[in-house]
């Protein structure tokens, strides 16, 4: 039987067989930094509406309450960044991720046969696999494995290839060789933080109310006036934050089919976006994360966009 070690060179090589960015090892312990972290961003009210996030606390903090007997989380990126970038630049903008097909799907996909894998290898163990899906907090997990660090502005950026990628977990009762921590490299940049235009990130925070992405995504009701110009021509997320960011420069393009943008949205002018109907809708985002807003949201963020209307 291959040691802890082993084991865990066995299941690397094989993430990256597969096209994952990366692949990290953590302990399956209790969070004990996050909880207290955790526990005061929701208390300061900074989800927003997402009351969800307040859902499952002991969940969120302890694998080892969703995977009986877990012993190690493996963590793992998987790149979706895109050079095509919208045709018309006074067009309203879509975050690079919704550029393809739904990542949740496309991941979840990708995870099967890693985890088929690992059973073939180690017997029947107790494993299940996390895209974004439950109470678990991806990028604690991607710091603690090695993956990278978590940025000032919250998102895991890895050195060498910057923060365009999705998350994702597997959690496994199997007793892996964990990786050291991923250590901060931000130093004394603060472009992220002078650079959003709604003033939601402090050093290592998110107001997630006021977060772009979460005012064109997640909020259901209409946007607040004090917003209004303040938005940047984001109609869906915005990757103001990552763009701006100095370890981007290391992006490199992903090799994921699902990903790559279809050619007509892309194509699309400003006036085409306003005058969207929901056929058209219907036909440019089936099957991408902008289902998720479903035609009404966007229609509101687009109106918010042309002229600040509080339309809900």
């Amino acid at each position: 039987m291959p040691n802890a070690a082993e084991q865990s060179a066995v299941v690397k090589a094989k993430a990256h067989e597969l096209g994952f960015l990366a692949c990290g090892i953590a302990k399956a312990d209790f969070l004990s930094e996050e909880a207290p972290r955790l526990e005061e961003w929701l208390r300061q009210g900074k989800h927003g509406d997402m009351g969800y996030m307040a859902n499952h606390f002991d969940l969120r903090l302890d694998p080892r309450k969703l995977v009986p007997g877990a012993k190690s989380v493996i963590s793992l990126a998987y790149n979706y960044f895109t050079e095509p970038k919208q045709e018309d630049p006074s067009a309203p903008k879509l975050s690079t991720y919704a550029y393809g097909r739904d990542y949740h799907k496309v991941v979840k996909r990708k995870l099967k046969p890693l985890m088929a894998f690992i059973k073939e290898q180690f017997g029947d163990v107790e494993i299940r696999a996390f895209v974004d899906s439950a109470p678990v907090m991806e990028k604690a997990w991607a710091r603690r494995s090695g993956i990278g660090w978590v940025g000032k502005h919250t998102n895991v950026i890895r050195q060498g290839a910057g923060s365009f990628f999705f998350l994702c977990e597997i959690i496994v009762d199997l007793d892996l060789e964990p990786d050291a921590p991923a250590m901060d490299h931000c130093g004394t940049c603060r472009r992220c933080i002078d650079a959003c235009p709604t003033d939601a990130i402090t050093p290592y925070g998110v107001d997630g109310s006021k977060c772009i992405s979460y005012l064109t995504i997640e909020l259901k009701d209409a946007i607040p006036l004090e917003f209004a110009g303040r938005m940047e021509n984001w109609a869906f997320g915005c990757d103001i934050c990552q763009q701006v960011c100095p370890w981007n420069r290391f992006s490199k393009p992903h090799n994921e089919p699902d990903f790559q943008p279809k050619q007509e949205l892309m194509a699309l002018t400003k006036d085409e976006w306003h005058r969207m109907t929901e056929v058209l809708f219907d036909q440019l985002f089936e099957g991408s994360p902008v289902k998720r807003t479903k035609y009404s949201g966007l229609e509101r963020n687009m109106r918010f966009l042309k002229g600040g209307e509080p339309m809900p």
